[in-house]
């Protein structure tokens, strides 16, 4: 069965995702996570990218990625080849660290979407209870996202690849002590006041779903003429394809991604 498409093009927004292989772990320390951390900033430091929202869980992560450049599918494969490797020698292990192909939703990078989507992924670890508002915890006390690791920071102390303060106005707050603070708050008060299992998850209905348009498992996040837009764009990469897939209809193709044509990165 030939392998999916990715759409890829100058400035366009994806919700990465990936699993480790069986489901296990794929960080087995805090360490772990610092060292991922560091591939994530020299892969954005080769390609480009900002990022405009993290998390890492036990067994997976996700991230928000804006790619100034067409160029995710070299970065990808740079970025979890190399962290692969990284764990491996560090815990003395060999083979496949991640399980299937991670999973890359094109996003509308604005408005709606764009804010849902922040929300989703700052609000995991609310979801599964680690950062538990019964027990009094806010986003914060998680360690490992874009809350506490960057976007509730001073400038002087997060990373260069973070976008910031895109993600704060997005939600009508400036990047100052004061808006970051109140816009913290504005994530607990939704992991607070919507059931802990679905806090951050935005309600589905039938046209989203007849479009394939989902923020967890469809192809795309956006709205019609988003998906008009990206269907356009992926029938162009699709005329430039050659082999066994290039008769595939468009929208199968394009619920998971390939592209057949790597990108190189910017070095």
């Amino acid at each position: 069965m030939p392998r999916s498409i990715r759409i890829e093009f100058s400035g366009a927004f994806y919700h990465v995702m990936a699993r480790g292989n069986r489901r296990e772990a794929i960080y087995c320390d805090d360490d772990d996570r610092r060292y991922f951390l560091k591939t994530l900033g020299e892969a954005c430091s080769m390609t480009g990218w900002r990022i405009h929202a993290w998390v890492l869980m036990g067994n997976h992560y996700h991230l928000v990625i804006e790619t100034p450049e067409p160029n995710l599918v070299a970065g990808m494969q740079w970025l979890q080849n190399t962290y692969t490797r990284r764990f491996n020698v560090r815990h003395r292990l060999w083979g496949r660290l991640f399980g299937d192909r991670y999973k890359a939703v094109l996003v509308e990078g604005a408005g709606y979407y764009y804010e849902t989507l922040l929300d989703y992924v700052h609000l995991n670890p609310a979801r599964v209870g680690l950062a538990d508002q019964r027990k009094g915890q806010s986003v914060l006390d998680y360690a490992w996202s874009s809350v506490s690791g960057g976007h509730a920071l001073a400038p002087r102390r997060r990373p260069p690849w973070l976008a910031t303060e895109d993600a704060l106005l997005a939600f009508g707050f400036g990047d100052t002590a004061a808006g970051r603070r109140r816009w913290v708050e504005r994530l607990d008060d939704r992991a607070r006041d919507e059931a802990m299992e679905k806090c951050g998850i935005p309600a589905r209905c039938e046209e989203d779903d007849a479009r394939r348009s989902d923020l967890r498992r469809g192809w795309y996040w956006g709205s019609q003429a988003f998906a008009e837009q990206m269907l356009r764009i992926g029938e162009a990469t699709l005329r430039k394809t050659r082999g066994r897939g290039a008769n595939a209809s468009l929208e199968k193709q394009a619920r998971i991604g390939f592209s057949p044509k790597k990108s190189p990165i910017r070095r």
